[in-house]
């Protein structure tokens, strides 16, 4: 029986067995009062953004009393490895940020039918997740598009990098930040190819592809120093994933055009922070990373303990993103700072 399934049917069940002496089976929901639910929440990869979010998953399991572990995969093989790791050994819930969820269907399934399984920052509709945690990636991209044309109020060339391109949150957030950039009407369910040059109406903004790294950071560099050598005229970088940004920056630097050409960015790396209190980097629309982490362990212990009211109708928790420049960007660090500890 499914994991979630049983959770549904479990007080039902305890009425018919009761009285019979019988033990509670491998695989259901509930927990003996004295147990102390093991839960895991996955990243998709290993970054600055992450470690943000294992200080709030740790956290939780603290407030919560329960055992958290913390997952870094590298790369797809691995985290669907890691998966069935955690499986074998026995677990109570599972959060993930799937790498890709339409070719991790038969893992999330799996997971799903042995324990509680949602997703976080990246969600796999497709599945039989219970529910989402996360923000919505187009709404967020289209912020993203709407600083680049803050910076570039007069247009220009704008280049876009990527770790990877077929993630669900990285689909949505690079189309929003397209469709923004180019001023068109919102539109989720547009899918502009990669390597297509893009256009604005009135000629002022050219969005001159998508350069993927598969979260290599050589990789990442190459795809930002190969842009400034091959277009000398660009006038934007914009990163959509957290390591990006810095990597646009350092490249730049080292053609000593920082601050010349614009750097729009994702997230909250310390290098962007300061680049926007210096005026390197126009702004970045962050998540909130902690509360990913925080968010998803409350969540899978409230469901181990049988509490399905903590699923909305939608399935889906919205932890929305927001834009941070010069206005804010001291406070928000300062917070940040609080949460992590971090100096």
């Amino acid at each position: 029986m499914a994991r979630w399934t049983s959770i549904l049917v479990f007080p039902l069940l305890l009425a018919l067995v009761a009285g019979c002496g019988s033990q509670p089976q491998a695989g259901d929901a509930s927990q003996p009062a004295d147990v102390v639910p093991k839960l895991a929440f996955i990243s998709n990869g290993v970054a600055d953004f992450w470690t943000i979010a294992e200080q709030g998953a740790t956290k939780a399991g603290k407030d919560l009393g329960v055992d958290v572990t913390v997952v870094m995969p590298n790369g797809m093989t691995d985290q669907t490895r890691k998966v069935e790791d955690l499986l074998t050994r026995g677990i109570d819930g599972i959060a993930i940020s799937p790498i890709d969820s339409e070719n991790q269907i038969d893992i999330l399934n799996k997971a799903a039918s042995e324990t509680i399984l949602i997703t976080h920052d990246s969600d796999a509709p497709n599945s039989n997740r219970v529910m989402y945690i996360g923000m919505d990636n187009y709404l967020a991209g289209l912020m993203c598009g709407e600083l680049v044309r803050k910076g570039l109020p007069d247009g220009g060339k704008v280049m876009i990098l990527i770790g990877r391109a077929d993630q669900d949150n990285a689909k949505g957030r690079r189309q929003g930040c397209i469709d923004g950039i180019l001023g068109r009407d919102p539109d989720s369910s547009r899918n502009d190819p990669l390597g297509e040059v893009l256009t604005s109406e009135d000629g002022k903004y050219i969005v001159l592809g998508t350069l993927t790294d598969q979260f290599d950071r050589a990789k990442g560099k190459a795809n930002a120093e190969d842009t400034l050598t091959r277009h000398p005229d660009i006038a934007a970088m914009v990163g959509l994933f957290t390591y990006n940004p810095p990597l646009a920056m350092e490249a730049i630097d080292r053609a000593g055009k920082l601050g010349k050409i614009k750097v729009i960015a994702f997230d909250e790396a310390d290098a962007v922070l300061q680049g926007i209190k210096d005026g390197t980097v126009v702004g970045t629309v962050v998540q909130d990373p902690y509360e990913y982490g925080y968010q998803s362990i409350r969540v899978l212990n409230e469901l181990v303990k049988e509490n399905t009211a903590v699923v909305p109708p939608s399935k889906f928790i919205d932890i929305p993103a927001r834009v941070i420049d010069q206005s804010n960007v001291d406070a928000f660090w300062e917070d940040l700072k609080e949460k992590t500890g971090r100096k």
